[in-house]
Parts: C-alpha cells; structure tokens; sequence
C-alpha cells in the first residue's frame, strides 16, 4: 500500500499534536508494511480540526479531523488510502464548507503545497508575478499595485502604491525594502501562518518592491517569538539564492536583490514602522518625529518601502493576473481580500479569506459557529489591543475600512477576538490602559503618563469614588492621548476604552463592581 498523506507543521498544528500524529502514522505504516510519503505543509486554517489528515486518492485530497495518535489505527483499518469511512472524515478538503466559501488569494497555497519546497512553488503559479514584473519598468510595477487599490494591511490602510512611488521618486544612493513581521496584535496570527505555510510568496513580493522602488537590498523584522516562522524563511531564503531568485543578476535581468532575517526583540512597540527601523539599526525601539517619512528618509536614512507581511504577499498575484483582477474583490475603497482571523471564544477559530464586504455578523456566526461556551456574543475586538470594542447590535457592519471608521471602529491586521456575554468589559477597558502604560516605549508624555493616570481613573471610577468626575476625567484623557501622542499606540489606546465606556456603562458601575474595588 502508497500512502501520500499531508500534515500540517504550522505552529498551531504542532501545538495541538501534530506531531505525535505523524509519528503514529509511520509507526502505523512500518507495522501494515505501507509506504508513506508525508508532506508537511502549512496550515489550512482549520484550527479546531487540527491536527488535519489529508490523503491523496484518485477523487482528490480526502480530509480527516482531527486526528490523533490513538485514531490513526482506526483510519488504516478503515481504508485510509481510498478515503474510506470513518467517524473523522469530513469529506474533499476542498469542499468542506469553511473552506469552499472563502475566496483564498493570498493563501491559495498555505496548506495545499510543501513551504519547502520551490519546485511545490513553481508548480503552483509561484513566481509568475516576477516574470511579469521584470519585463516592466518599476513605474509601470508601481502603477499596478497603485491601480489594484491595494492598502497596508496593517492597520493604517495607506495606499501601497503611493508608499512605493514616493520611494521610487526620492533621489538616494540606495534605497530597502522592509517587512515588518512583527505581528504582535491579540488575536492575530496571519502574518505567521503565511510565513510557515508559504515563505516563497514573501520572498517573490518583497523581491517585486524592490524592483519597483529601485531597491537592491530587503530585510523581514520578525518577531522573536516566531521560531518556526523564522527557520522557515531561513531555509527558503537559501533556496531562493541558490536557484537565482535571489541576489545578484537576478534570472539573469541584470537586476540584484538581496534578502535576510532580522529577530525582534519582543517589544511591541516595535511593530510601529519607524520604532521597528530604530530597532532595525540597533538601536532602542522608539517612535520617531514624522515627517520626515520613512519612504523619504527610512533606514539607514535612506528612502524605504515598508510594509507588512500580507501587504507584500498581495503583490504577486496583482503582478500575474492584473490589477482589475484584484480590484474586483472587495468594496468601497476596500478592495481585494483580508485574511481575517478568527479568536477568543469562538467555536470555529481560524483563517477566513475573504473579499471585503462581509459583515461582521456573517464572520463570527457562518463561519465561526457562535461562541465556543454557547452564550451570545456580547462584543468583539477586531484589529487588535487598541481596537475598539464593537458591540453585537453593529454586527451588521460590513467588514470595510470606511464602514469601521464610520463606527468608531478599524480592521487593523483583521484579528477578530469574539466575548460571550459573561465578559466584564471595564475590565477590558482597564486592561487596554494598562497595556499602554506597559507597552509605550516612553517617547512622548501623553503615551507615557497618560496612560498609567488612565489606569488610576478607571480603577477610582470601578471603586464608584465620584463616578461622574471620574468618567469625565477619563474622557478628557483619552482625548489627550488621542491627539497628542507620537504615534498610534498612544493615539489608539482610546479606542478600546472608549467603546467599553460608551456600549457597556453598566459594566463600570454596578453595585458588586464598586465592592470589589472599594477600599
């Protein structure tokens, strides 16, 4: 018997036991005399079913979930290699309806293909971007990403062409690209999975900024905690230069671009663009004055296309199938696709791509199932700690840039982070001051003290010490920090505290909530 199996080597997969599956598969294997070939891939997305078993047979890949050492005998017996029937099976992978509803551009390879492996890549429609790019001239490149109406999807939303032209029109004598993987929002993990499951596109679209901005060198800022990921890029990186993708006289354009790692050292701050390049040159992670702008004074000094990790993997396929093609997707000013991500109390957690325009409701019920307790969904985070808390009652909102902002409200990086209705939301909203005071790299006053006298507010308005000053108080102080702060981390923090003030008041002035924090 030839078994072609696939499993996923994601961080999450790993977490939840994949690897003691795999092993008990080729413990399994050895003792039915089977030969198996087990392809790791990343994951599909699909937490709650990980670890994932999927089996080439001649109707397609069959998926099973989740499988566990002590299932894997069950499934041989069971007649594994032909996709026979077992209590786990869930049928065509591509046919489960998590995935069959979703519209997977950017991850249309995370999970189907071996990171590893270029050949993988190359074989499905990898590179083909970078063709087409270096038979253009980097205005040409710039004015495809700009038609695309591809935004940052890290959180600001700012047009990616306009960053890349303005960089390509500042005279310099050497310009970078930068990735900044330093994904550190709650409920975020995207920028992971696409570096785990898929490092080639990365690698392809960074190489495709730098041939639009006229850049010959690259650095991925990846956060520490992201050791997988970073062992990952480390291996591709290296196959990306011995097969020519990489380096010098690039599949012999005459074109150079080189490309390495560089670790965070935790701080999140540092997920901030210019606080990242200070870290970046070796020095302390603080904000830096704007202007002038990194596309016009970056690293080094020098004019630098920034963006994150999902930003510049967008980039290939508006390269291979055309900027309408990708401005299709999508709604408004919002176009093309966000990978959301699903966590927090949730039934179904995971990666949903789709184009925006879907509501929130549809996000969190359709395709997250309800909450993982049963309870209603009382409220959710998205885009992150300084997000702000959207209450069930705007669920209805669609999934838009304009639409958020329009609420009080942002997708940022597209972490979604689901509350049932046990929640304590002034607990909440003391945590978003308290993660401000701790988190601020103390550059600026209102961040760095405002924050920590945010926390002594809430604590004094929880105890119900003059509760109508300290609600005003609090106020007053979110309004500094909104419009004095350096950066966004200061000017954000707000955010979260405000919509738990405005949607929960309940929440900051019940009689148990006043014993609890009284003297």
């Amino acid at each position: 018997m030839n078994l072609r199996l696939f499993l996923s080597r994601d961080a999450t997969a790993l977490a939840l036991g994949a690897e003691d599956t795999a092993r008990a598969v080729f413990t399994m294997a050895k003792r039915r005399r089977a030969t198996v070939e087990l392809v790791r891939t990343g994951s599909r997305g699909l937490f709650w079913l990980e670890p994932l078993l999927e089996v080439q047979t001649e109707q397609g890949r069959i998926a099973y979930g989740p499988v566990f050492p002590e299932d894997v005998p069950g499934l041989f017996k069971a007649g594994l290699a032909h996709g026979g029937q077992h209590p786990l099976l869930l049928g065509p992978t591509d046919q489960i309806p998590y995935l069959k509803k979703q519209e997977r551009l950017t991850f249309a390879r995370v999970g189907v293909t071996d990171p590893l492996s270029l050949d993988d890549y190359l074989a499905h429609e990898g590179y083909r971007g970078l063709h087409k790019a270096l038979e253009m001239s980097p205005a040409d490149i710039v004015r495809s990403v700009t038609d695309s109406g591809l935004r940052g999807r890290g959180g600001a939303a700012f047009p990616a062409g306009i960053k890349w032209k303005t960089v390509l029109d500042t005279a310099a004598p050497r310009k970078y690209v930068v990735c900044n993987a330093d994904e550190g929002d709650s409920g975020t993990f995207s920028d992971r999975m696409l570096m785990e499951g898929d490092p080639f596109l990365l690698i392809e679209g960074m190489t495709i900024a730098g041939l639009a901005a006229g850049a010959d060198r690259g650095y991925i800022y990846l956060r520490c905690e992201y050791p997988h990921a970073h062992r990952t890029l480390t291996e591709a990186i290296a196959t990306a230069y011995a097969r020519g993708y990489l380096g010098k006289d690039l599949l012999g354009s005459r074109r150079n671009f080189d490309l390495e790692v560089r670790l965070g050292a935790g701080a999140y701050i540092c997920g901030e663009e210019t606080s990242l390049l200070e870290s970046l040159e070796g020095r302390r992670g603080q904000v830096r004055f704007r202007p002038p702008l990194p596309a016009v004074k970056g690293l080094f000094g020098m004019p630098t296309v920034i963006n994150n990790v999902i930003t510049l993997a967008s980039v290939p396929v508006i390269l291979d199938r055309g900027a309408e093609f990708y401005r299709d997707y999508g709604m408004g000013r919002s176009r093309g696709t966000l990978p959301f991500q699903l966590a927090g109390n949730i039934r179904h957690g995971g990666l949903v791509e789709r184009a925006f325009g879907l509501t929130l409701r549809e996000l969190l019920y359709d395709y997250g199932g309800g909450s993982l307790s049963g309870r209603p969904i009382r409220a959710v985070q998205v885009g992150g700690p300084l997000g702000a808390y959207v209450p069930a009652s705007r669920f209805d909102t669609p999934l838009d840039y304009e639409a958020f902002a329009g609420i009080g409200a942002m997708l940022g990086h597209g972490g979604v982070v689901a509350f049932d209705n046990t929640v304590d939301m002034a607990a909440q909203a003391r945590f978003a001051m308290e993660f401000c005071a701790h988190e601020s790299c103390g550059k600026c006053t209102p961040c760095r003290i405002g924050s920590t006298r945010g926390v002594e507010v809430i604590d004094r308005l929880l105890a119900g010490h003059e509760p109508d000053r300290q609600e005003a108080l609090l106020r007053d102080l979110c309004e500094t920090l909104t419009h004095g702060s350096l950066c966004a981390l200061g000017g954000l923090t707000p955010a979260p505290v405000l919509s738990a003030l405005n949607h929960f008041p309940e929440d900051f002035r019940s009689p148990s909530r006043v014993k609890a924090y009284g003297p």
